[in-house]
């Protein structure tokens, strides 16, 4: 479901405190698209959605949604967006969301220093 070889990778990269913002900022835009396709689905944004939530969702590890999301947006772009089911790709979205929180993947490592 997650990458946590990728999430140490980028923790290493950006250092724990830019990387507690990147989280930060994440979970910020994602909830935002994600609440919209939960009230308000409109296929014909789904290409666009899904190719923003794949992108977001590879970049901190979230595997399993990425996957999903390319799913859909392929689906989308070859002009079957009535056929994507958004339902999966929020679920998964919201279980990757509380699994990585669960492992406090958003918090400094205890003894880590900020670079």
């Amino acid at each position: 479901m997650i990458d946590w070889t990728r999430v140490e990778e980028l923790r290493a990269e950006i250092g724990c405190e830019d990387f507690a913002e990147v989280v930060e900022l994440f979970l910020d835009e994602v909830d935002g698209v994600v609440a919209r396709l939960q009230c308000a689905p409109d296929p014909t944004r789904f290409e666009d959605d899904l190719h923003f939530l794949k992108g977001s969702a590879w970049n901190l590890g979230f595997e399993a949604f990425g996957a999903l999301c390319q799913n859909g947006e392929r689906l989308a772009s070859a002009g079957n967006p009535d056929s994507v089911n958004i339902e999966p790709i929020i679920a998964c979205y919201l279980a990757s969301r509380a699994t990585f929180l669960e492992h406090g993947a958003a918090a400094p490592k205890p003894g880590a220093s900020a670079a």
